[in-house]
Parts: structure tokens; sequence; C-alpha cells
């Protein structure tokens, strides 16, 4: 009786395993589908490394940003007008002050100085041509003036010898003959003074066209010396102007061309601001717009005054002149950051720039829920921007909290968690 007992054990516990075996498997493959189901769990995000800020409704001030430098208004560029040898510098020392005599450099060009010498002597012997001009011809028209005041009184003998002979022809004590040579030695007489007061006339107007021609030509050679002493002089090169000297290029023995920059000058008192602005934001300056510039030692107010027509290396330079007095320190060469004023709104929601996004763009922002412990991704559509700010002009409302930092790598999540 015990053999049949024991195989009907056996048999049930077997039944029994695989039925525990099929309800795991199942049980198993149950969990494996519901975990499935879920979805995945929101990243987390330490709070510490979050920048959170606060939308705002206001005023906001739209404004630009851009470095740059102080510079010169006034800036004196001394070239050299002739070319030379630099015999000596005289003036070295950057930022020395300098007067509009004060000599920086001094050349030297023997040939100059010829020619220099050579138009005086030219000068000279014109000067003496022209004294002895006008001695030869006030001779000659002295000679012409003698010749036809002996004409004229030649004439009038004869005009008086002929009136007498006709008083006595009437009377018959006088030939027809005598009296025929009288008239014909009269009319001789009178063509000759014609002809000499005319010549006279003529030798008075060349006398003065040989005089003015000399004057031309003396006149030619002042000027000619004039020019070539102003060349000499030239070769001490002035500063030409008062103000600092700001760089000196010359070096003792170099040879140089007309128009060769040997130093600059300039008017320390007069200083204004090169702004570097980026390409991308220079499209709302104008001229005329306030600004301001920081030169860490103080802010000076000041106005766009004038704007680079092309960029270069992605900036457009803009000038912002000075308004204000020049804090201690300022001077040029001075890096300096300026922001320039765009407009004032009156009444807009905003915040604060957020690391990514452009003006007039649609962004996705996660945005604090209630409780401030997780976030969720909303779009926002973004407006004009100044510097630090930026237009919200949907998807945001005053008060609510967004992360503006930079988020990249959660674009695959909708909500997260902080922590």
């Amino acid at each position: 009786m015990d053999i049949p007992v024991q195989k009907s054990r056996r048999r049930k516990r077997r039944i029994n395993i695989v039925i525990y075996t099929v309800i795991g498997l199942l049980a198993i493959s149950a969990i494996t589908l519901g975990v499935s189901r879920l979805k995945p769990a929101a990243p987390s995000l330490e709070r510490a490394t979050a920048l959170i800020e606060t939308v705002k409704r206001g005023p906001m001030l739209r404004d630009v940003h851009g470095t740059g430098t102080l510079v010169a208004e006034d800036i004196r560029v001394i070239a050299s007008s002739s070319a030379g040898r630099v015999e000596r510098v005289l003036l070295n020392s950057v930022g020395a002050p300098v007067t509009p005599g004060t000599v920086l450099v001094e050349l030297s060009n023997p040939e100059i100085e010829q020619s220099a010498v050579d138009a005086e002597y030219q000068l000279r012997a014109a000067e003496a041509e022209q004294k002895n001009l006008k001695v030869r011809l006030e001779s000659e028209r002295m000679t012409q003036q003698s010749t036809t005041a002996t004409v004229k009184a030649e004439y009038q003998q004869a005009q008086l010898q002929l009136d007498a002979d006709e008083a006595l022809a009437k009377q018959g004590l006088v030939p027809p003959l005598s009296l025929k040579l009288s008239k014909v030695k009269t009319e001789d007489l009178a063509n000759r003074y014609q002809i000499e007061e005319k010549r006279l006339e003529v030798v008075s107007r060349s006398a003065s066209a040989q005089v003015a021609a000399q004057e031309a030509r003396v006149s030619q050679l002042q000027a000619l010396l004039k020019l070539k002493k102003q060349q000499v002089q030239n070769l001490r090169v002035l500063a030409g102007t008062s103000g600092v000297l700001q760089q000196m290029t010359a070096e003792q023995g170099q040879q140089v061309s007309p128009g060769t920059n040997l130093a600059r000058v300039i008017e320390p008192a007069h200083l204004k601001a090169q702004l570097k602005i980026a390409e991308t934001q220079v499209k709302d300056v104008h001229v005329g717009q306030t600004a301001q510039i920081d030169t860490r030692s103080g802010v000076i107010p000041g106005h766009v005054s004038r704007m680079d027509p092309a960029a270069q290396q992605g900036t457009f330079t803009v000038d912002v002149a000075l308004e204000g007095e020049l804090p201690p320190g300022a001077r040029a060469d001075l890096t300096v950051d300026g922001t320039i004023e765009l407009e004032r709104l009156d009444d807009v929601v905003y915040m604060s720039r957020p690391a990514f996004g452009q003006p007039q763009s649609t962004v996705k922002m996660f945005k604090l829920e209630e409780g401030g412990q997780s976030a969720v991704r909303v779009p926002v559509k973004l407006g004009r921007s100044s510097v630090m700010a930026i237009e919200i002009l949907e998807g945001l409302q005053p008060g609510d909290q967004v992360i503006l930092s930079d988020t990249s790598t959660l674009d695959s999540f909708d909500r997260i968690r902080l922590n």
C-alpha cells in the first residue's frame, strides 16, 4: 500500500511546480509590460547651479554695449615735407608737452640747401637786370622824345614860313614856285611829326611791357626763393600745434621721403570714445543717441557723433562725443566700456536676457511650477532686447519664474525637478 501513496505525492508536487512556474512567468510579463508603459522619471537640476529670474512688468531701457578706447579728437600727424636724412631727434619722450614752435626732428638735405642758394643768386641777377632795363628803356624814351621835339620845332618853323610866303605871294612878292616848295616842306614835316609821335607812344608801350615782363620774372624768382627757404626751414620739423607727443617714429640716421610720418601730436584735453559694436546690434544705433562711457574711474555722458559705413571683422566703429568733464586718469588709448541708449519702453513684460535665444524669436524655456520644486518647458516669444533685458511678447506673465541659464543638456525633457 506504501508505493501507490508515494507516486501520488510526487505527481502532485510536479503539478504544483508547473503551476507556480506559469504564475511566476505571467507575473514577470505583467510587471515588464507595466514598467515599459511608465513615463521616464524627470531629471533633476541643482537649484544652486540654475539662474532663476522673475518676469517683471514696467519700463525697460533698450541699449547696446561695446568696448573701445579713448582717442583724441585733434590728432596732428607730423610728416616730412621733403626728402632728407634724420640728423637729430630732439624730442623722443612720449607724453612730453609741445607747442607749435617745438622742434621735434632735424633733417639734412644738401640739394635743397644748394637750390635755395641758387634761387637767391638768380633773384639778385634778375633784380639787377630789372634796374638795368629800366635805365635803358628810359634812355630810349628820352632819345625818342628829343627826336619828336626836334621834328615838331622844324614843322612849326616850316608852318610859319609857309604862312609868310602865302602873305607875300598875295602881294606878288614871292614867286609861285617858292610857295609850292614851302607847302611841300611843311607837309613833309607834318607827316614826320605824326610818325615820331606814334613812335614815341610805341616806345612807351614797349618799355612798359618789358618792365612788366621783368617784374613778373622777379616775382617768380622771389616765390621760388621763398619756397626754397621754406623747404630749408622744413628740415627742422616742428610740432605745429599745442598738445603732447603721442608717438615718435623717426630714428637718427634714417632716410625719409616726402610724406613719411615722423611723429604724432594730440590734444589731450579733447577726447572722444571709439566703441566697437557688433554688427548684429548696430542696426538700431543712430547719430545723436545718448551714451554713457565708463572709464573705470568715472562715467562720462556723451552722444553718438559718427558711425563707420562698413563693418570690419564683424564690428562697427561708433564715435561718441564726450559731454562731461574727464575723470582723473582719463587719457588717450585708455580702454573703456560704453553703453548706447536706443529707446525707453514704458510698459512691457520683460526679464533678464537669457543665455540662449535671439530677439524676435521663439524659444522654449523651463518655467517653475507652483512650489518651485519642478519646472515645465513652455514656448516663449521674445521681442526687442537690450544688453541686460529682453521683452516677452507671449508665453510668460509677470511673476512667473524661469530658468535663464543654459539647459541645452535637458532639451529632450519637458519637465525637470529642482533639488
